[in-house]
């Protein structure tokens, strides 16, 4: 498919369909937000991660019983945001990789803010691994979402417009060799004069060879 750069003419999101994920994520990252930071009633909790990777490999020594369930909690969680991020986008943040780049970092700099604001409340707990399956999570579904997300939203009058080119640009087809030796069938036929000159050209030409 057709890569339009930022502000060609080329195929773009409406107007509707950015607000509606201007709306829907806003409504999530709220309740995201009041999900993970309203205060528990604990006892005690373990002290901040910012060992990259540490708690992955944790839960992962504690089999797959205990692992999957928590590592695909922590993908889950703003997972989302992959499909919502490139909708405000007039045409997706541009082609695939730059659109996943794009929407992974703003998604990680999200989860980021997110941990920092647990580190302030004393019932909770920041870890940066959390923001990692985060940003994870939020690639796969980028990457599930966006080839549906482009042929669904981005049809535009390029599309037309291409396909008219591609009929300038095709070679004839049989067609106009048909309309032609049709045309030289309904061509009159010489008339008499015409054929007795030939005739008498061709006896002449014999007559000099004989």
């Amino acid at each position: 498919m057709q890569h339009h750069p930022v502000g060609s003419s080329g195929p773009a999101i409406s107007p509707r369909a950015r607000m509606t994920a201007l709306v829907l994520l806003t409504l999530y990252l709220a309740l995201t937000a009041y999900l993970s930071l309203r205060p528990l009633a604990v006892l005690w909790v373990s002290p901040a991660n910012v060992e990259p990777l540490a708690t992955i490999r944790a839960e992962l020594r504690r089999g797959p019983e205990v692992a999957l369930p928590a590592l695909g909690a922590g993908m889950l969680r703003l997972a989302p945001l992959g499909v919502l991020l490139p909708l405000l986008g007039r045409r997706l943040g541009g082609p695939r990789l730059a659109s996943l780049c794009r929407t992974v970092f703003a998604g990680a700099m999200i989860a980021l803010a997110i941990e920092f604001c647990q580190s302030l409340v004393p019932s909770r707990t920041a870890d940066v691994d959390t923001a990692i399956l985060n940003a994870l999570g939020i690639a796969v579904a980028h990457q599930l979402g966006y080839g549906l997300l482009r042929s669904r939203l981005l049809r535009g009058p390029a599309a037309p417009a291409a396909a008219r080119a591609r009929r300038r640009s095709a070679p004839p087809t049989s067609s106009a060799s048909s309309a032609s030796s049709a045309a030289r069938r309904a061509a009159p036929a010489p008339g008499p004069g015409r054929r007795r000159a030939r005739a008498e050209r061709e006896l002449a030409m014999a007559s000099s060879r004989a």
